[in-house]
Order: C-alpha cells, then sequence, then structure tokens
C-alpha cells in the first residue's frame, strides 16, 4: 500500500519558511512548535489571540492576529487547519502566486518520518482517551514521546507534547481519510462502525480505509486490533495482526475481570504471560478496551509492564471523557464528548453502573448528516438514560439542507425534553435536577457550556 502522494516531504527541512493558516489551533499549534524545533522559520495567523497562540510568540514565532493576503508574505509554502477553505484571503492568495497549500495531516505524515517509532491510535470512537493512556504508559517508561491528542489531557496541560526521543504518538482520525497521510510503525485499530456518512458512502468503504491504514505499517511494524469487534476484523482479514481483546484467542487479552462501583480490576496477559495487573480509574467496559489497545501497543514496542501499571494508576481521564465538572443541587455533573450511538451505550451504560438514583443525559446531536444517518440508533441509545433533555444540532462544518431537527428525536425517547437553546437546557435543568442525580452533559459541540452554566 502506498501512501496518498504528497511533496510536502521536500519542504519539511531546516531553514525552510512555512505559513499556518490557524496556527492556533488544538492540532496547528503543536504542529507549528514541532515544526521550529526541526528547524524551519515558522510564522501563523489565527481569527483571535488565546494561551496557545502566546505561548507560541514566546518561543519567537511570528503571529498575526486575522486573515490578509499579506500575511503569508516571505512564506515557502502554507499549512491550513481543516477548518480554512480555499476562499480564506490567506489561502487564495497562496494559490495566486503558486505557493503550495497543504493539509494538516499531510504535515504531520512528513513529521512521522522523522521518527523511529510512530503510533497512530484510530477507530471510530476512543481515540483519544487511548491515546491519552498510550501517553501515560510512554510517560511513565521515561521514554519522552511527542505527542497529539485531539483533546486535553490533564498531565501535559494540553493536546501536546514535544519530546525528545524516538517515539510519537497520535490519534489519527478517519475523517476525509487523514489518516491515510501517515507513517505509522504501531497502527491502533479500536473499532470500526458507521460514522462521518458525508464523506464515506457506507460501512464499506468505512472498512476499505481502514483496511488502507493498516496496509500502511511496514515490515517489522505492527497492526494493533480489537478482536472482539467484527467490522474491524472483517476490514483487516487477512493482514497479520496482534490483536487485544477479552475473547481467549486475542494476543492481548484481559483476565480475571472484577469490577468496583463500576472501575474494573484485571489482568492483561500478552504473549502467553502476566504483562500488568491494573486497577483503573475509570470506570466503563469501553475503558477496559482502551487500556487494552494502550498496552498492546506499549507492549509491541517493548515497554514494560510495570510501566503500564504505573502509567494507568495515575490516569483519571482526558479531557471532556467523564469529566466532573462540580456539583448543583447535590447533584453531580459531568460532560462527556459522546456523539455516536455506540459511545453513547458506553457511556450512560456505565454512567448507571455507579448507582446514582437518576441519570440525566442532555445531549446535543452533533451533525445533521450524522443525526439523521444514525436516527433510529440514536432514539435506543438515549432511552437508556432515566431522562433526556434534547438541545438544538450542532451543525459543525453543515448547513440544515435536510430539514431535520432534535425535536424528531425528543419526540421517540418517552418523557425527552426538547431545549432548542443551551441557555434554555440549563435553565430546565434548574427546575429539575435533585440531589442523587447524575447529570451529564454529551456532545462534540458546545454543550459542556449548560454544565458551566448550571454550576455557576
Amino acid at each position: 500500500m502506498t501512501h496518498i502522494d504528497t511533496e510536502i516531504q521536500r519542504y519539511i527541512a531546516p531553514g525552510r519558511h512555512v505559513h499556518l493558516a490557524g496556527i492556533g489551533g488544538v492540532s496547528m499549534s503543536p504542529l507549528a512548535e514541532v515544526l521550529h524545533g526541526m528547524g524551519l522559520v515558522v510564522q501563523g495567523s489565527d481569527q483571535s489571540g488565546s494561551p496557545a497562540v502566546d505561548h507560541l510568540r514566546s518561543l519567537g514565532i511570528s503571529i498575526h492576529v486575522g486573515h490578509e493576503a499579506s500575511g503569508i508574505d516571505g512564506a515557502e509554502f502554507v499549512i491550513r487547519t481543516a477548518a480554512i477553505h480555499d476562499d480564506n484571503p490567506e489561502i487564495a492568495a497562496a494559490h495566486a502566486r503558486g505557493i503550495p497549500v497543504f493539509e494538516r495531516a499531510e504535515a504531520w505524515g512528513a513529521i512521522m518520518q522523522q521518527y523511529e517509532n510512530a503510533v497512530c491510535i484510530a477507530g471510530t470512537h476512543g481515540k483519544t482517551t487511548t491515546t491519552s493512556m498510550t501517553t501515560h504508559i510512554f510517560m511513565a517508561a521515561q521514554a519522552d514521546p511527542t505527542v497529539m491528542i485531539g483533546g486535553t489531557l490533564p498531565m501535559l496541560h494540553s493536546g501536546y507534547r514535544v519530546g525528545r526521543r524516538d517515539v510519537i504518538i497520535l490519534e489519527s482520525c478517519e475523517y476525509c481519510n487523514s489518516f491515510l497521510h501517515f507513517f505509522p510503525t504501531v497502527a491502533v485499530i479500536l473499532n470500526v462502525e458507521a460514522d462521518h456518512l458525508d464523506f464515506f458512502k457506507d460501512l464499506e468503504d468505512i472498512k476499505r480505509s481502514f483496511r488502507r491504514f493498516a496496509e500502511l505499517v511496514p515490515a517489522g511494524g505492527r497492526i494493533v486490533a480489537n478482536a472482539d469487534d467484527p467490522n474491524a476484523m472483517d476490514a483487516l482479514k487477512g493482514l497479520p495482526l496482534f490483536t487485544f481483546g477479552c475473547t481467549a484467542e486475542a494476543d492481548c487479552r484481559a483476565e480475571n475481570l472484577v469490577w468496583h462501583h463500576g472501575r474494573p480490576e484485571f489482568d492483561v496477559v500478552a504473549g502467553g504471560t502476566l504483562y500488568a495487573h491494573l486497577c483503573l480509574r475509570v470506570a466503563g467496559m469501553h475503558n477496559v478496551y482502551n487500556a487494552l489497545a494502550a498496552a498492546a501497543a506499549a507492549y509491541a514496542l517493548h515497554i514494560p509492564g510495570r510501566a503500564v501499571r504505573q502509567g494507568l494508576e495515575g490516569f483519571f481521564g482526558a479531557g471532556r471523557r467523564f469529566e466532573l465538572k462540580g456539583q448543583y443541587n447535590g447533584a453531580k455533573i459531568y460532560d462527556d464528548y459522546a456523539h455516536h450511538p455506540s459511545e453513547l451505550h458506553a457511556l450512560l451504560e456505565m454512567a448507571k453502573s455507579l448507582e446514582y438514583e437518576r441519570v440525566v443525559c442532555v445531549f446535543q446531536p452533533h451533525t445533521y448528516t450524522r443525526t439523521r444517518a444514525l436516527f433510529d440508533d440514536f432514539v435506543r441509545e438515549l432511552k437508556l438514560a432515566d431522562l433526556v433533555v434534547l438541545t438544538d444540532i450542532y451543525a459543525a462544518r453543515e448547513k440544515n439542507t435536510i430539514g431535520i431537527s432534535s425535536r424528531d428525536l425528543a419526540e421517540q425517547i418517552p418523557g425527552a425534553l426538547y431545549c432548542p437553546s443551551l441557555a434554555g437546557a440549563a435553565e430546565k435543568l434548574r427546575e429539575i435536577v435533585r440531589e442523587g442525580d447524575l447529570v451529564i452533559t454529551v456532545g462534540a459541540g458546545d454543550v459542556y457550556t449548560v454544565g458551566e452554566m448550571l454550576i455557576k
């Protein structure tokens, strides 16, 4: 399997002058720092100031707030975030001047080749948590990794770190086939399900994409895959796999699993012997699989089992992954990024195991196409909560050309409340939340602000 063709490799070299459009973004700011550390002359722009922009400026990187055609002056090539399109003044100017424009994923793919080991963690869901767990393990092993996570990891106080050793760990997204620009030596595939159907044709198209990703692993590398996920096994059929799971046939498996108030304790058996004994600080069966995936990646790179145990003993979750926000009226308020039916299922099943009187789910669907394509699945999973509050759909990159609304979901869920605005949802919660409730704000948009309004 060959990679998506790109010319960016010849531009990623000391002394070359690069402009980053959207430099303050969650995966653009670490990209800027890594390129700066490699000896490139880095400049950039962002729509507004931010702590990330301030940090980059402290390193000597020139950043302009706002987007203007003159902002790319001096640049030999431009890298843009996915949120910046061809009508952006800087991108239009680059095209007019014949300056090459590359996507963020292409740049990370080129950088990856500078490292002996590239651990790329992919899957329809669980990527951020598993990448965070893997980071904890490699930090405990003093492997000094470079890290790129699509969320905030409390240990790092950010979503990235720039290491000085030979390992890079990256969350790897399938949307728009971004991960096909990568050069994994260890490709981790957590699960394969129907999602991003505004880009992929169907589940079979998604399976083909994940197979192409796995085929990027060179001889001597490892494809780490979930033995208990039928779609992943079907997508990767015939490839040499190192599997993880709870089945006896998995190469890295959980044994002697017991539960303590929703939190798992188990042995990790790899290569037929005990690798590590884990007492996770995060709840739910889905986190057993996330931990097994992280452990399997560590095992593939000969990280000692004690580092797996030590690393995961200190893991209390990533930002927006069942993150405790505070209390209101005697109820605990949590926030979670779940925006796919399978993620909702794992989250709500775990929440119900924690023995609260009621689980109140405040859900903000993410994108119109996802809501329509997976409508019946969302209805089924939301019924797991004792009470559901639905806010309007978060549009993200879309416009509502299909006439769907959260009200449609509410009409199919007994007792569900439809509150179009986030402020309205917070006001409704003030009326109904009581002591003993577990309230979870759920979604990939800005629904977390509902919990913040409630606590204030």
